[in-house]
């Protein structure tokens, strides 16, 4: 491949930063297993249960669970601030007015608090009839898992301070249709956040599936390829330009897969390039439909008799989503996982929205927004069949906010441009696609003439 020529800089010459101790370390499995065993406890949380019994139901786990942050943000000199976003729902799988209400804890950015990452997931639990709301639902793994990875995330992270802000979201109402989910996107949206990263876990404890398939080795993440609210100008720009495996999300769960490879011992990742599991959807969807990048980390297989099922045993086989049937050393994995995903999201900047021009020339030129908190800007490409950034960079740590990429005839690549943080951390990369922004797609670009 030729050399490549600038535009209006030279290359930044500040070499990468040191890595310091991995803020994951300390997770303990001892600890996200007596969360489990507390989750179970309160019988059922189903949405549609108690919400003023201290002992049982949906209102008793949302209560431990700001309580649980309040007693986080006591041991970090009152880092977290904890809110309760809520309202009454009436609709599908919500046959009367339901009160709808999450437990969220903020640990707010020392430089940039407007830009946001999020860890989620839903503390809501059923059984096989979805509307059966009185029966026990331990939803040990679904999904108690990801609720008590959430609570471990704010204990090691809160340890630190971030230029970005972390949001630690137990979401209600998921198995009845994402009620909390899309509560949890209208509050980040009414707060004017530029969300720049959601990572919702559901079902992350267990790595055998019912027919004895295991693998405990890899984790999924699953991302969008063409974004939920793309406008039917920008759909007919990226009909013509391409882009349809260049979303943010998609982006984001490229970003992740490094993050993964980085640590020896750890899991990889696998990624499912689609919305959610076939058939089915989760919490980071409400997201997408509002233009935020969001993935979905799963197991790496799933375990359906112990998942959506009555307590019962027949012919031998024993069904009911229980702690005994998960794999705690897997889940403390998936949690050091997220962790180390959170701590990098929160020190890197926002991933610049880029363009490039390439029509009838023998040249392409890259241009990209300047993002705050970046020292320099590193140029990616790959050919248009290819499913992953090439290792090697094109251009690295260039300072401005244009190159020109002389010899490159740009029919035949995909590019795109992450910043970099002063301690020498990349951002996921944007696509210089339409639509390849970290950022909701604005309505007036849908008008046509």
């Amino acid at each position: 491949m030729k050399k490549l020529s600038l535009f209006a800089a030279l290359l930044a010459t500040t070499p990468l930063a040191a890595q310091g101790a991995d803020p994951a370390a300390d997770v303990s499995q001892e600890r996200l297993r007596a969360d489990i065993d507390t989750l179970v406890g309160f019988g059922t949380r189903h949405t549609l249960s108690e919400q003023d019994n201290p002992e049982r139901g949906i209102g008793a786990a949302v209560d431990w669970g700001l309580a649980e942050f309040g007693r986080i943000s006591e041991s970090c000199g009152g880092c977290l601030t904890m809110v309760a976003p809520e309202r009454i729902e009436e609709g599908r799988r919500l046959p009367r007015p339901t009160r709808i209400r999450n437990a969220v804890a903020i640990q707010r950015g020392t430089e940039r608090p407007n830009e946001v990452v999020i860890v989620q997931a839903h503390i809501d639990s059923r059984v096989t009839d979805a509307m059966d709301w009185e029966s026990d639902a331990p939803g040990a793994n679904d999904d108690g898992s990801g609720t008590v990875l959430v609570l471990e995330a704010a204990r090691q992270l809160a340890k630190n301070s971030y230029p970005v802000t972390i949001v630690y979201a137990l979401l209600s109402g998921e198995e009845q249709g994402l009620y909390g989910g899309r509560l949890m996107a209208d509050y980040a949206e009414e707060q004017g956040w530029q969300v720049k990263a959601v990572l919702n876990n559901d079902v992350v404890g267990n790595s055998c599936g019912s027919d004895g398939y295991c693998d405990p080795d890899h984790v999924r993440v699953f991302s969008e390829g063409p974004r939920a609210d793309l406008t039917d100008a920008v759909r007919a720009a990226q009909r013509r330009e391409g882009g349809e495996n260049d979303s943010p999300s998609r982006n984001l769960s490229r970003w992740l897969d490094n993050v993964a490879d980085e640590t020896e011992g750890g899991l990889d990742v696998r990624q499912i390039w689609r919305v959610d599991r076939m058939g089915r959807g989760g919490d980071q969807i409400p997201f997408m439909e509002k233009g935020f990048p969001a993935i979905r980390i799963a197991v790496a297989v799933e375990d359906y008799e112990h998942q959506h099922q009555d307590l019962r045993t027949e012919s031998g086989t024993v069904y009911g989503d229980t702690a005994d049937e998960m794999d705690f050393a897997y889940l403390a994995k998936v949690t050091q996982f997220n962790i180390r995903a959170l701590d990098k999201l929160a020190r890197t900047p926002a991933p610049p929205a880029s363009t490039a021009e390439a029509a009838v020339q023998t040249y392409t030129d890259i241009a990209w927004s300047e993002v705050p908190g970046a020292v320099g800007y590193t140029v990616w490409q790959r050919r248009t069949d290819e499913a992953y950034w090439r290792e090697e960079p094109v251009i690295e740590n260039i300072v401005a906010t244009n190159a020109r990429l002389e010899g490159v005839r740009g029919d035949d690549w995909i590019f795109g441009v992450s910043a970099t943080g002063a301690d020498g951390s990349r951002s996921p990369v944007s696509s210089a696609v339409p639509a390849g922004q970290f950022a909701p797609i604005p309505v007036e670009e849908d008008e046509t003439e």
